[in-house]
């Protein structure tokens, strides 16, 4: 039998039902089939399908748009302990619901789809986009395929929520990511006669001195502070223990600030190894978080919260991509995200369905 959600139950109880019908990345379509099919009931919205990805759009003539989004799939399941179906947990007088998805990031959809519910004539037209393949490669990745295939979907919104886990506070933009293969070349040799060969894991020491003495800025970008790291994060190197290695390559991860681009990220990550054989094999541009934009300053005023810089890297970055400055909201501490003991305190659904609809309302 097909599931069913029924998006008249509150919050909480609508979490714990998305998050019982199981979909870890690839296997998102029976969700997908339940969330198509809710919105369709709802006579305001347009429904378009594409792949188990589910866009919903009012179209009430407002003056501005806005977007509401959230991923579908999971990471996989665990079997012990099991991580689903959901359960209720009191403990220490906080309720709190466990399960996968309960965090990353199925109560921030249970949260927007409240909102369709709920909000039949919105102050702002409001598009909402459910979709698939978030947590595995790019190529998967339902919101990419949007923007590839119908991009006129989105890019016709001035701001954008995604409602990844944020511990219900604001987090705006993204930084960029960049990782990059710096590979010291040698000639290999008997160990017993190093003097034969040539060590490239040695040559290595000069990359680690660089990364040593690096001093990351900090830039402040639309108010808001984006810390810069660069280190490396993976090396390998050798053949076999008794052989002078020929290869060694080290792996650096620079996290930069959404006021960087793609193309300066990268002139500045081969100026730092000037001389090195680098080859840049991951480049992802961040995001701006908008807030100086009316529909950001709104948000932010209906929310009454702080906001601080999101100092990874989302999928903000796609609606950035795409025109659309975005920030992060959402219910769960992202530190749970994809641990056993996923868990969030129902009051945060419940907090970030209000803060919507009194943005929206």
């Amino acid at each position: 039998m097909p599931a069913k959600v029924d998006l008249s139950q509150d919050v909480v109880s609508l979490t714990a039902a998305i998050c019982d019908i199981e979909s870890v990345s690839l296997g998102e379509a029976a969700l997908a089939d339940a969330v198509e099919a809710a919105l369709s009931g709802l006579a305001h919205l347009h429904v378009t399908r594409l792949g188990n990805t589910v866009v919903a759009r009012t179209e009430l003539g407002r003056p501005e748009r806005v977007v509401l989004a959230g991923h579908l799939d999971t990471v996989p399941l665990t079997i012990d302990p099991a991580n689903l179906p959901t359960r209720r947990v009191t403990s220490g007088g906080v309720d709190t619901l466990w399960g996968r998805g309960t965090v990353d990031m199925k109560g921030g959809v249970a949260v927007l789809l409240r909102v369709a519910q709920l909000l039949p004539e919105p102050t702002r037209d409001i598009t909402f986009v459910c979709y698939e393949a978030e947590e595995i490669d790019s190529r998967f990745n339902g919101l990419l395929h949007v923007q590839q295939q119908r991009p006129e979907l989105i890019a016709d919104a001035a701001f954008a929520v995604l409602l990844e886990p944020t511990d219900a506070q604001v987090e705006g933009g993204c930084k960029g990511t960049l990782r990059a293969e710096v590979t010291l070349k040698g000639i290999a040799a008997h160990s017993a006669r190093p003097w034969k060969g040539h060590n490239a894991i040695h040559d290595a020491a000069e990359v680690l001195r660089r990364l040593a003495a690096y001093q990351p800025q900090t830039r402040v970008v639309d108010g808001l502070e984006y810390r810069e790291a660069l280190n490396a994060v993976l090396i390998s190197g050798g053949t076999a223990t008794n052989v002078i290695p020929d290869r060694c390559v080290v792996t650096v991860n620079y996290r930069y600030a959404p006021s960087v681009s793609e193309e300066e990220a990268e002139a500045h990550v081969r100026t730092v190894f000037d001389g090195f054989d680098i080859a840049v094999v991951d480049n992802a541009a961040g995001a701006r978080p908008g807030l100086h934009l009316p529909a950001a300053q709104a948000f932010v005023a209906a929310l009454g919260l702080e906001v601080v810089a999101k100092q990874g890297w989302t999928d903000v970055a796609r609606f950035s991509a795409m025109g659309v400055p975005a920030v992060n909201f959402g219910p769960g501490d992202p530190n749970l995200a994809h641990m056993d003991d996923e868990q969030c305190p129902v009051c945060q659904y419940e907090k970030c369905e209000a803060a919507l609809l009194r943005w929206l309302g």
